[in-house]
């Protein structure tokens, strides 16, 4: 993975600067992870089966409030 460091006078590390490549190839990782994450937190809890017309207007309605 390709990346430069941006440092102060002192050497201390401030940023750092990745290639597309690199910073897609980090961020689709990242992705999968909080994915994974969202996956083991549902299974700790108890299972709970909504209709599946129910989960789609719930679906529908979260979307159409998050592009307002």
């Amino acid at each position: 993975m390709s990346m430069q460091f941006i440092t102060d006078n002192n050497g201390k590390k401030l940023g750092v600067v990745l290639t597309m490549e690199a910073y897609n190839k980090i961020s689709e990782q990242l992705e999968e992870l909080e994915d994974i994450k969202s996956y083991d937190e549902a299974k700790k809890g108890p299972l709970e089966f909504v209709d599946a017309d129910e989960a789609f207007k719930e679906i529908e309605a979260k979307r159409v409030s998050n592009h307002v």
